[in-house]
């Protein structure tokens, strides 16, 4: 890093360079971490589904350190939508609020964004930014994921950049208005504070790192990293093999009926640069699962980034190494007004999934096995009171995919978090809702085979002891989603139904809203890819996963070629020996 660094700005101290730019990710955590501790709704105290984030001046992200990579990593855009919607207006104290995917540079509706501008010394020189999704924002559905939305108008309040503080001065009648359109306004009003207080956090923390370094030093400092973060993104182009590496991947219902949806990718690498083109892709759908074109840029360096070195920084510098060609009209770049809420998750899934696929063509030693895709839905009600609640039932995340040298994680939740979505307690969950946790323990047989084994789902009860309204959001029911790669095998598809109280069980739909009374919401998730040849892996991994219940002995024996002794409790070395030489039956 540093003799990158050095070789172009040689004024600049390389160790003080690597020092500002962890200082910046830690400030984003930081404001995370203030989020988690003073937010309202157990969206945020609880599972962290937002993040913090830092862009300069122009818009470009310095730090994603902290949440959620697919929130973070299009900070940039609804920054931009802000300075163009304000080219004069900006001023120190003022806090800008968006959420539009079509005008403001928004992913989804449910995601809001508080954009703070950091001034030092008279002069704008960076935003802090807080991107969380909120607990209702009306629409068609409590919870705000309207399943049978077919305009974006269905699916809650849209907003364009606008001021929520004026310099620092709440604006009141923008606050009022907000809390007029969601149904958990007590949520809202706490949350809304929280997000402001943790930007202005993030705002005070850069103010110092830049006094201390002076403003022109700060400034060629910012400039630095983000050529570096372009530098090293390219050099980690330049080493793959050019070429045209072609990717599909397909999602199965519009929302409203079982069609096939290809998202289809031609992917050309040609020295340090990378074309991604959508051509061929699926248009526009019904429901409302289009992407919106910055969600669809988010995933695209999600993709790129989880594939390429770890180490790489992770700043917009790298964005300048990628072009994106997204077709207008099609389900990665919809026009208005298609819906899109559940964009996030699916396509957005499919379209990291075919970001893989083609980056295995030209690197299949570091191939990802796919992730298994997504059953959660949410249940609200009201407790016995005029204050509703919404619960999205987190704890249904699918198993991850296996990558060389490691198990995909289990249970660990949709690919587009990359783990970065906390899981609640159960206790603290059964006192705020009227439910009772059930059961909550991993699948037998889920996980892909391989010499790594794909990620385990989930067994999820849950009893809803009062009538509530379901939004099943089931992308991951019928298929198989988490694909294997070089010989693994495929993570078991989910399976979800509903048992009313002293009713027949009656079996969720992939999509859609119902309303039951007192019944048991039984959920099992599905599993990640595998990688490599099941028959390499160690058999004392196998005997290992049979007695944690996350493998049966058939599977170790048909799957992986491995014979346990007749009390289970080791291998049978010469079974197995012979079994995986062909010489015995599977």
């Amino acid at each position: 890093m540093t003799a990158l660094a050095a070789e172009s700005s040689p004024e600049l101290d390389p160790v003080t360079l690597a020092l500002i730019q962890n200082r910046f990710d830690d400030i984003a955590r930081h404001m995370g971490w203030v989020m988690m501790r003073t937010a309202r709704s157990p969206f945020f105290s609880d599972c962290h589904d937002f993040a913090c984030f830092l862009t300069d001046a122009r818009a470009e992200l310095i730090s994603q350190s902290d949440g959620i990579p697919i929130q973070a990593g299009c900070g940039g855009f609804i920054v931009e939508a802000v300075l163009e919607s304000f080219p004069d207006e900006i001023e120190d104290g003022d806090v800008f609020l968006a959420n539009d995917p079509y005008v403001a540079g928004g992913n989804h509706l449910p995601d809001w964004v508080a954009i703070r501008p950091v001034f030092v010394e008279g002069e704008l020189i960076a935003f802090g930014c807080n991107r969380a999704h909120q607990s209702d924002i009306g629409g068609g559905s409590a919870g705000s994921y309207f399943a049978e939305a077919t305009e974006i108008w269905h699916e809650g309040i849209r907003l364009p950049p606008l001021k929520l503080v004026r310099a620092g001065e709440l604006q009141d009648d923008v606050w009022e208005f907000l809390l007029l359109n969601t149904r958990t306004p007590r949520l809202l009003d706490g949350d809304l504070r929280a997000m402001l207080g943790s930007t202005r956090i993030g705002a005070d923390r850069v103010v110092s790192l830049i006094e201390e370094y002076g403003l022109a030093a700060g400034r060629r400092y910012v400039a630095a990293l983000l050529d570096y973060g372009e530098r090293m993104f390219r050099g980690a182009i330049r080493d793959l093999p050019d070429g045209r590496y072609e990717a599909e991947e397909l999602s199965h219902n519009d929302c409203f009926e079982d069609i096939e949806i290809p998202i289809r990718m031609a992917m050309t690498i040609a020295g340090d640069h990378v074309t991604v083109d959508f051509a061929g892709t699926h248009p526009q759908v019904r429901g409302f699962k289009n992407s919106s074109l910055v969600t669809t840029h988010a995933c695209i360096y999600l993709g790129l980034f989880s594939f390429l070195d770890p180490s790489l920084p992770r700043n917009g510098g790298a964005f300048r190494a990628v072009t994106l060609i997204a077709p207008e009209g099609t389900v990665v770049n919809p026009r208005p007004p298609a819906p899109m809420t559940q964009s996030t998750q699916s396509v957005a899934h499919e379209i990291v999934h075919v970001t893989w696929k083609a980056l295995a063509q030209a690197d299949s030693a570091n191939a990802c096995a796919g992730w298994g895709k997504g059953i959660h839905g949410v249940t609200a009600g009201r407790i016995d009171t005029d204050d509703p609640y919404v619960m999205i039932h987190w704890c249904t995340m699918p198993g991850a995919g296996a990558v060389d040298g490691r198990d995909g994680f289990d249970q660990l939740g949709h690919v587009i978090t990359l783990g970065g979505l906390l899981l609640h307690n159960v206790e603290p969950y059964e006192q705020r809702y009227p439910m009772q946790f059930r059961r909550q323990e991993y699948r037998c047989d889920t996980g892909g085979p391989g010499k790594y084994r794909g990620g385990t789902g989930i067994h999820y009860d849950v009893a809803v002891e009062e009538e509530g309204v379901y939004s099943f959001r089931g992308e991951g029911l019928v298929y198989p989603s988490g694909f294997g790669v070089n010989g693994g095998g495929t993570g078991r598809e989910a399976e979800m139904e509903i048992v009313p109280s002293g009713g027949p069980a009656d079996v969720a739909p992939p999509y859609g809203n119902r309303t039951y009374g007192p019944a048991i919401l039984v959920a099992r998730s599905s599993g990640g890819g595998g990688w490599g040849d099941p028959f390499d892996r160690d058999p004392a991994r196998v005997l290992h996963d049979v007695r944690c219940g996350l493998i049966s002995r058939d599977a170790a024996r048909n799957d992986y070629g491995v014979v346990l002794t007749e009390d289970g409790r080791a291998v049978d070395s010469v079974a197995t020996l012979q079994l995986r030489a062909g010489e015995g039956s599977a």
